[in-house]
């Protein structure tokens, strides 16, 4: 399209080209809230209490499971209301839209102090014409807009040891206004449970009635808002105290040691114990890490040394220390191992498992995450700040009333204790680096989980019957005469067909991690006629890079969009947010986001991968075909992941496996031959592989098999060994093994002239059809073996696992295992086993998404 039509065009939507909006959506935190697409990594590898990030189960929380301090605590921003005279077409900046796209002139009626008065319970899909913001959340400079804070009852406030934390009890919605979309109850929302008669009883009878209970058969027990009528559990466990390094491991500044404070010398460990890293050669790491350690030994009282340049600090002494502890580690004995597991098993039982209900669950994540430098993500703005220790002070702990309160650690008080059923946590503190909340939650595999793994699966089925009319929508809207409604449209083309995740602004603090809606000018290039090109950061700094072919409607929308004015920088969506996107998603259907859209678009995918398969074959050669429809989910989804360092001896290993099994099978054949020689003539097919291998490969071979039966016999003097020694019996020498040993040399002394002759010894009893069959066994390991490399190397950039426990629907992957026979256990995990028990129990071989 030429420049001169493109101004037609332009003209024809009465676009302001002299000053269009190319700054972000002011006042939408509701957006950040709630449509939450691109997570700060405050939950990284740091820490063991880290909620699962790749796990989008989390996209789907309750709004209840919002904290109450959370639900009341924000201050909220009403926008001015917009004129009669007032443009339609202004961009999102200067004015407010409906949920459809298009702006409303101003209602006299909204204008009263009463209309104005925000919610304090903010939900995901309420429709509002006030936005709210969370403290965590920076925003852009936008144009003043009339603001007004939420009246919210009396606080209760708790001292901690660094600074007050702020606790609020639940308020009811200020207003009684409600719209369509306000009145749509969470569908991911977990429902109440049936209290267990508590008659008493055997404890192990109540133990195997726990085992066995099936929410899904009792749809009764989890209807309403009450999330569970009686919850006890033990708490949260604390890391162990700070151990200080040995008087004679020091840091040293300019050549000389410093003497640190505990807090500072801590600090400091955590850098010196992965010097070596590549985190820690990160200037932005480094740069995080020096600001806050300076911090630290400042609140400390400071030590001998002046210290001012990161540069001359030597931290070489810590790391040789931990080096050498992770060494000793390594060097421990296998019953060493299994006794310190035994103990760190003993210490966390009590916090394992709840009391929910009357019914014990097991509990998710109950470790507080304990201190260290924070990694992050991709270029993470953040990465090498310093996670500070959570205090018992800064803990929220939510149990039932009248139940015994967990006692915290001694000399220590809890931050607040709730009674709130109408969420799903246990515990929860806010966390320093991103200012977020985490929360102690129910594990993977609870009733709690499940029905919230259910209904969001369901709620994806139910937009089947609504995904027509949504796309015959957009497409027209597609040619709307108004710039936002075609921005809408596109972006909804966008989501749907490339399944790209909604986005949202991010904050200067935050990874520049972009959606659909939060495009930028250099994030596409477009190639007439219809081609686009996508490159930016994704979710978990994730790269998407795509070439892909466009409607061509699509297209010219997307060249309107990138129209000059707009430069690098620019937002090619200025008139729309993710928030608006949802509001115009849920006027087709109760609950549906753009989030509801990706979970669809994954499931209908492997439903219809998984159709194209036929059902034949081994069940390793089926595993390797559901893994390539696995696969073309995951690359919908881009989930990448970066191909681990030992890939490539993992694949060394599977082709040297594989070569053994051929040099295996030859030589069983040649063993054949040397019991009937005519059979070659007979059939030369059979018998054609036996020159497959040189001589210089099958000596190879030999090598790997000698060495590792002489491995095998080592490791298993070294168990034996130390199993007599914590017996307190006679050690094993080196002379019982001897025998053992001698078998292996004279079996290394028959390859060597096997390799001269070509001939092999021929076992007592073997028979043609014996060996026959021990051929065709041969010949099933072989095909096996080369399945797993293919898959091996198929996936070694793509990660199966995110799109099989969080968008593909659980019970196609149960429906494929029962209808072609395959195992369960080839296809779950026995993690995503016990997740999706529910779908293991309740689904057949006929169930289609």
């Amino acid at each position: 399209m030429s420049d001169s039509e493109d101004d037609v065009v332009l003209s024809q939507l009465a676009v302001k080209t002299e000053s269009p909006s190319t700054s972000p959506t002011s006042n939408d935190s509701d957006m950040d809230i709630d449509n939450k697409e691109h997570d700060d990594d405050s939950n990284d590898d740091n820490g063991g209490n880290d909620d699962d990030d790749d796990d989008d189960d989390d996209d789907y929380e309750d709004e209840d499971n919002i904290p109450l301090s959370r639900k009341t605590n924000r201050k909220v921003k009403v926008k001015k209301e917009i004129s009669d005279e007032e443009d339609e077409d202004k961009p999102l900046a200067k004015k407010r839209k409906l949920s459809n796209g298009t702006a409303k002139k101003a209602n006299k009626a909204a204008t009263t102090p009463k209309k104005k008065t925000a919610t304090t319970k903010v939900k995901k899909e309420s429709k509002t014409t006030t936005t709210t913001t969370t403290p965590a959340t920076t925003k852009r400079k936008t144009p003043a807009k009339a603001t007004t804070t939420t009246k919210t009852p009396k606080t209760t406030k708790a001292k901690t040891t660094k600074g007050t934390t702020t606790t609020k009890v639940k308020a009811e919605p200020s207003t009684k206004k409600t719209t369509k979309a306000s009145q749509v109850k969470k569908e991911t929302s977990v429902k109440s449970e049936t209290p267990e008669s508590g008659d008493g009883g055997d404890d192990d009878d109540e133990e195997e009635e726990d085992a066995g209970y099936k929410w899904w058969e009792a749809q009764d027990e989890h209807d309403g808002e009450i999330k569970w009528t009686s919850l006890e559990h033990n708490g949260v466990m604390f890391p162990p105290e700070y151990e200080p390094l040995p008087s004679h491991v020091k840091l040293y500044y300019d050549g000389k040691p410093v003497n640190l404070p505990v807090e500072a010398e801590e600090v400091a460990g955590f850098f010196g114990a992965m010097v070596e890293t590549d985190h820690a050669k990160n200037p932005v790491f480094q740069k995080n890490f020096f600001n806050d350690f300076k911090e630290v030994l400042k609140e400390s009282g400071g030590c001998n040394v002046d210290i001012k340049e990161f540069e001359k600090m030597d931290f070489s002494k810590i790391y040789a220390y931990y080096e050498k502890k992770r060494e000793e580690k390594k060097a421990m004995s296998r019953e060493e191992k299994k006794r310190l597991k035994e103990e760190k098993d003993r210490i966390e039982e009590p916090f394992k498992t709840c009391l929910l209900n009357g019914r014990k669950e097991l509990v998710g994540n109950f470790r507080i995450e304990p201190p260290g430098l924070f990694r992050g993500r991709g270029a993470h703005p953040k990465t090498g700040k310093l996670k500070r220790r959570v205090r018992p002070e800064q803990v929220t702990l939510n149990l039932s009333k009248g139940v015994k309160i967990p006692e915290p650690p001694a000399g220590h008080h809890w931050a607040e204790v709730r009674h709130d059923n109408e969420v799903t946590w246990l515990a929860m503190w806010k966390e320093n680096i991103s200012d977020s909340f985490k929360y102690v939650r129910f594990a993977a595999n609870s009733s709690v989980k499940g029905q919230s793994d259910f209904k969001k699966f369901e709620k994806a089925r139910e937009l089947r019957q609504h995904v027509d009319a949504i796309r015959k929508d957009y497409t027209k809207m597609l040619k709307s005469e108004k710039m936002q409604d075609r921005q809408m449209a596109t972006a909804m083309y966008l989501i749907d067909v490339f399944a790209l995740r909604a986005g949202g602004e991010k904050g200067e603090d935050e990874a520049d991690t972009v959606g659909c809606c939060s495009l930028r000018y250099e994030h596409l290039t477009l190639k007439p006629p219809n081609q686009v090109i996508f490159d930016f950061l994704g979710k978990d700094s994730i790269r998407f890079y795509q070439e892909v072919e466009v409607d061509k409607q699509v297209f010219k929308n997307l060249r309107i969009f990138k129209k000059d004015p707009k430069r690098p920088g620019d937002d090619i969506f200025d008139r729309i947010n993710p928030s608006m996107v949802n509001k115009q998603l849920q006027n087709y259907m109760k609950g549906l986001t753009a989030k509801v859209f990706r979970t669809y678009n994954a499931s209908k995918t492997m439903q219809d991968q998984l159709d194209l398969i036929p059902n034949e074959g081994t069940a390793a050669e089926k595993v390797v075909k559901f893994n390539a429809a696995n696969r073309t989910v995951a690359i919908l989804c881009n989930h990448q992941r970066t191909v681990s360092k030992n890939h490539g001896n993992s694949v060394q290993k599977i082709n040297d496996k594989l070569r053994e099994l051929i040099w295996q099978k030859i030589r069983l054949k040649k063993m054949i031959l040397k019991l009937e020689p005519k059979l070659k003539k007979k059939d030369p097919k059979y018998f054609e592989e036996l020159e497959d291998l040189s001589n210089e490969e099958i000596e190879h071979i030999h090598h790997l098999v000698i060495e590792r039966h002489r491995q095998q016999v080592q490791k298993k003097f070294e168990r034996d060994n130390e199993k007599l020694k914590l017996e307190k019996k006679p050690l094993l020498k080196k002379k019982d093994i001897k025998e053992k040993l001698d078998k292996i040399t004279e079996l290394e002394k028959e390859y060597k002239k096997e390799l001269k002759t070509g001939k092999p010894e021929i076992p007592k009893g073997a028979t043609v059809e014996k060996l026959k069959t021990q051929v065709e066994n041969m010949e099933n390991r072989i095909v096996s073996t080369t399945l797993q490399l293919k898959d091996k190397e198929d996936n070694s950039e793509v990660s199966l696992g995110t799109s099989k426990m969080n968008y593909i629907d659980p019970r196609l992957t149960v429906m494929f295992s029962k209808k072609f026979d395959v195992p369960i256990e080839k296809l779950f995990t026995k993690t995503l086993r016990e997740k999706f028990k529910w779908a293991i129990e309740s689904t057949d071989k006929d169930w289609r998404f």
